[in-house]
C-alpha cells in the first residue's frame, strides 16, 4: 500500500469523526436565526487549518459572514495553490422528509454507498468536500511531502450568493495571489468513473410580486370582477416557455453558445443510462427543450425554473379569499457568454410587460453570476487528470455541469488564475435536498487524490 493510502486508512476513523463534529453545527447562512452557528463554524474551520499545519490562519471580517484564510509557505519561488471552499449550508427544509435529523449526522449504507455514507446537511455540499483538502494538507505536512505553497479561502456565504466574497477578493489580491485555484464543490460521474468539471452555468435569481386589490377580498363578492394575482401570476409564469420548452423572453438566447455536433458527440461519450436516471427520480419520462438530450439540457442549455410560489390562504381548511398579492422565486441557469445582469434586465422588462391591466408587478433581483469554461489543455487540468488516473485506475472524463459557482468567473477576473474543479460527490448525494449525504469512499478517496494533484502540478510547472 502506498504512503497516502496507508495514512488515510490509519486515520480513517478520526477523519470521519472530525467531519461529523463539523456537520453538527447548523451553519445555515440564509437564516439569521443561525447566525451564531455560522460564526462558530468559521472558528471550527480556523482551528482545523491550524491543526493541519498552516503557518498562519485568520478569521477575516467582511460586510457579511467571515472568511477563513490560511496559508502554508515552504518556498516563495515555488508555485502556490489556492483552495476555495465554503462552510455554510443550505436550509434543511422540508424537515419532515429527512429520515434522520439534518444536524445529527449518521452513517448509513446504501446501494450506491455499500461502505456507508454520512447523512447530514452539508455532508457533500460543501463541508465534506472542503474538509478533504484540510486532511490532505495534514497528510502532506506530516509526511513532509508538500511540494509547493498552499493558501485556503473558506467562506460562509456561498449558499446566499457569495456577496462578501467579491468584496474580499477585490481588496486582497496580493494576499490571494496564486498559480491555480482548486475547488471541490462539484461531483463526478460515479465511484468507478471520475470526471473533471470543465464548465459551469451562470445564474440569475429573482423574486416577483404581483399585486391586485389593496386587501384580500371575499371570493364570492369579488370573484370574476377583479384580477386575481395568483391566477395572473400562474398565467404569466406559464407563458415563459413555449410549446418546445424554449424560454420566451426576447433576447434571452442572443449570446447562447451553440456547441458543434462534434463537441456534443464528445459529451455523449460520458456514461449515462436514461432508464436508471428516470428510475432514480421515480419519473415515467424526462422533460425539457426540444432538440436536446438530457445531459445537454442540464449542462449546455440555459433554463428558467420556478423555485417557490405562494400567496393567499394555505392553512388547514377553507378560506374563500382573493389574495391581494402573489409571489414567486425564479432562477435562470445561464450558459457561458450570457451575462447574468443583462438577463436579469431582460427578464424584468419582459415580465413587467406581460402583466395584464388590474395588477402591478415588482421584480427584485437577488443574486447571480457568470458561467465558466476551463480549458482541458492547462497544467492544472492535466495534473488533476493524472491524480484521478492514479487513484481510480482510469482517466477522468471532462464534463460540463448544470450547477453554478459564480465566484469562479470572479476569481479569473480578479486573480487572473484558472480554476480546477475536482469534485468527489455524486448526483445521488441529494445536495440541497432532504437526506443529503456523502459517501465514506468518496470522502477518503478525495483525501487520497488531492495530494497527487499538488505533486503533478509542481512537476508539470517545471
Amino acid at each position: 500500500m502506498n504512503p497516502i493510502k496507508t495514512y488515510v486508512q490509519e486515520n480513517k476513523t478520526r477523519f470521519i469523526n472530525e467531519l461529523i463534529e463539523l456537520l453538527k453545527i447548523p451553519s445555515v447562512s440564509a437564516d439569521a436565526a443561525y447566525a451564531q452557528d455560522v460564526i462558530n463554524t468559521a472558528d471550527a474551520v480556523k482551528e482545523s487549518l491550524e491543526k493541519a499545519g498552516c503557518d498562519f490562519v485568520e478569521i477575516c471580517d467582511t460586510p457579511g459572514y467571515p472568511i477563513v484564510y490560511g496559508e502554508k509557505t515552504i518556498n516563495p519561488e515555488l508555485p502556490t495553490v489556492l483552495v476555495y471552499g465554503h462552510y455554510d449550508v443550505q436550509p434543511p427544509d422540508p424537515m419532515e422528509l429527512w429520515t434522520s435529523p439534518p444536524f445529527e449526522p449518521v452513517i448509513k449504507t446504501t446501494e450506491i454507498h455499500p461502505e456507508g455514507a454520512i447523512f447530514a446537511r452539508g455532508a457533500c455540499d460543501d463541508k465534506g468536500q472542503m474538509y478533504m483538502h484540510v486532511k490532505a494538507l495534514e497528510y502532506m505536512v506530516q509526511s513532509k511531502t508538500l511540494p509547493c505553497n498552499v493558501k485556503f479561502m473558506i467562506e460562509g456565504e456561498e449558499e446566499v450568493g457569495s456577496k462578501s466574497l467579491s468584496w474580499f477578493v477585490e481588496r486582497n489580491q496580493e494576499k490571494l495571489k496564486c498559480d491555480v485555484i482548486l475547488i471541490s464543490d462539484t461531483g463526478m460521474i460515479s465511484n468507478q468513473q471520475p470526471s473533471i468539471t470543465t464548465g459551469l452555468r451562470g445564474l440569475s435569481y429573482v423574486e416577483v410580486e404581483v399585486t391586485g386589490p389593496n386587501r384580500d377580498l371575499h371570493s364570492g363578492l369579488y370573484g370574476g370582477a377583479v384580477a386575481n394575482p395568483i391566477n395572473v401570476l400562474a398565467k404569466m409564469i406559464a407563458s415563459l416557455h413555449d410549446e418546445n420548452n424554449q424560454i420566451t423572453i426576447p433576447g434571452f438566447y442572443d449570446n447562447v453558445e451553440e456547441l458543434s455536433l462534434e463537441e456534443r458527440a464528445e459529451m455523449a461519450k460520458a456514461p449515462f443510462n436514461l432508464d436508471n436516471y428516470k428510475k432514480a427520480l421515480n419519473l415515467n419520462d424526462v422533460y425539457g427543450e426540444k432538440g436536446y438530450v438530457t445531459n445537454e439540457r442540464n449542462s449546455i442549455r440555459p433554463t428558467l425554473d420556478v423555485n417557490g410560489i405562494w400567496g393567499g390562504y394555505t392553512g388547514e381548511g377553507a378560506k374563500t379569499v382573493i389574495a391581494s398579492k402573489a409571489f414567486a422565486k425564479i432562477s435562470m441557469r445561464l450558459v457561458p457568454n450570457q451575462d447574468w445582469e443583462t438577463i436579469t434586465q431582460l427578464f424584468t422588462k419582459h415580465f413587467t410587460s406581460i402583466a395584464p391591466a388590474g395588477v402591478s408587478v415588482k421584480v427584485t433581483p437577488h443574486h447571480g453570476g457568470q458561467g465558466y469554461v476551463t480549458p482541458t489543455d492547462s497544467i492544472g487540468y492535466k495534473a488533476a487528470n493524472m491524480a484521478y488516473t492514479e487513484t481510480f485506475g482510469v482517466p477522468a472524463i471532462p464534463v460540463r455541469s448544470g450547477g453554478s459557482i459564480p465566484i469562479v468567473a470572479l476569481f479569473e477576473k480578479e486573480l487572473k488564475s484558472k480554476t480546477i474543479l475536482m469534485g468527489f460527490g455524486l448526483d445521488s448525494d441529494a445536495i440541497h435536498s432532504p437526506n443529503e449525504h456523502f459517501g465514506i469512499f468518496n470522502y477518503l478517496k478525495g483525501i487520497e487524490t488531492i495530494p497527487l494533484f499538488y505533486k503533478y502540478f509542481v512537476e508539470l510547472s517545471k
